[in-house]
């Protein structure tokens, strides 16, 4: 190994510890965004979890009819019932109150016209209301409406089976209920290469999401550095002992590489060890060897596309400031469209096609193939190849882009 390199590593290294500041915003950055996101974003990947949303049932009918379809509303269990209903009036308060969010009227007569549709038999059904707080996200409007819609159908099936089972002698319940309960017959299985089951949570997806954001973020201590140099004369002096530029930029690879890699390690502990504290699921990576060495290669291609991405941004610049803008406003941009900052699945599809021009989502996707679908190094290739050949590309055009600055100035 060439003896200048190891001494331009050294010098960078040095550089770099001084830079301390830098440094506990690179560790201390992605591990506060790490256990805020996972804990606002639990609930969005767990499916059955409760939705702290609150709504009330007005039932002016109080058949069995409409207790079952409240037993119904109950068992789905994504937003929160309170007890005390009230007439309607009293829930229009509650909403104005923000007691709750949604109050569902069911109109008396509920129960006797449950089967008969609107007008079908010359009179009028009265509809069932749903008051809604107009601040409530409309997502969670559109989800408690289905989940009505659902209860009322699951009632009406429950009604439709008691009559034909009188009808045509077929067993019934005992006591004639109205609703039944029916066992859970379908089963979540995440679809993974070695065909393992279970659903990935919240930190399985924002732990590589945030690593990846954290590891672009040396785009700020590299052009700090990048720039300090090159207005102290130190580059000039560099190239004035025979170094080659290319040879420059090798020499800040390696440390900030490491630095990368000091990041990936420090946030997978605070997955498994440090976000269970705060009550959520640790962090799960493969257990087999070849996949975990797959984690790791895809770990040092995002750190090759960053540091090249953030030499590209230093040679750009012509300050600190610069640098720290565009870079800044650069990472953000990809962050927020590749899938870091909102998770890909919530996108609309427009977003979504526009995700795949951010380096930082095929991070993301190379993380998601090993450790949700546990795929092989094949399954990798794509996303390891577009990190790389991003990675050189920046490479070539931060190069090009100094031998025409020192042109310039020769």
């Amino acid at each position: 190994m060439s003896p200048r390199l190891l001494a331009l590593w050294l010098k960078e290294t040095i550089a770099l510890i001084r830079d301390r500041h830098g440094l506990l915003a690179l560790f201390i950055m992605p591990t506060i965004f790490i256990l805020v996101m996972t804990m606002a974003l639990r609930d969005a990947f767990t499916p059955g979890a409760t939705i702290d949303a609150a709504y009330v049932v007005v039932d002016l009918d109080q058949s069995p009819h409409s207790k079952a379809l409240v037993k119904r509303l109950d068992k789905g269990a994504a937003f929160r019932r309170l007890d005390n209903g009230g007439d309607a009036d009293s829930a229009r308060q509650g909403i104005l109150a923000r007691r709750q969010a949604l109050a569902l009227v069911l109109p008396k007569g509920f129960g006797q016209r449950l089967l008969i549709p609107a007008g079908a038999d010359g009179q009028p059904s009265e509809a069932l209301q749903l008051l809604i707080d107009p601040a409530l996200s409309p997502a969670l409007q559109l989800a408690f409406r289905n989940q009505v819609m659902a209860a009322l159908g699951a009632v009406r099936a429950d009604e439709l089976t008691q009559r034909a089972g009188k009808l045509f002698g077929l067993p019934v319940a005992p006591g004639g209920s109205v609703e039944k309960d029916w066992p859970d017959e379908i089963r979540s299985i995440a679809v993974r290469s070695d065909q393992s089951a279970g659903l990935p949570s919240s930190v399985q997806q924002n732990v590589p999401a945030w690593l990846i954001f954290a590891m672009f973020f040396v785009v700020i201590p590299v052009s700090s550095i990048f720039i300090i140099e090159r207005q102290q004369g130190t580059l000039q002096r560099l190239r004035a002992i025979g170094l080659p530029f290319h040879l420059i930029l090798s020499g800040k690879l390696l440390p900030f590489f490491v630095v990368n890699q000091l990041q990936a390690v420090m946030m997978v502990l605070v997955g498994m060890f440090v976000v269970p504290l705060f009550g959520s699921e640790a962090l799960e990576l493969p257990g087999s060897l070849p996949q975990l060495l797959n984690w790791w290669i895809v770990s040092a291609a995002v750190s090759l596309a960053a540091v090249a991405w953030a030499l590209l941004i230093a040679s750009l610049a012509r300050t600190a400031e610069q640098a720290t803008i565009v870079g800044g406003v650069g990472n953000i941009l990809m962050g927020a469209i590749g899938g870091i900052m909102v998770p890909k699945f919530v996108m609309p599809a427009t977003m979504q096609k526009l995700a795949a021009l951010s380096p930082m989502a095929w991070g993301l996707e190379g993380f998601h193939v090993v450790m949700l679908r546990h795929g092989s190094f094949a399954d990798l290739l794509p996303s390891l190849i577009q990190l790389l050949v991003f990675a050189g590309l920046s490479l070539i055009l931060a190069v090009w882009l100094n031998h025409r600055a020192l042109a310039a100035r020769s």
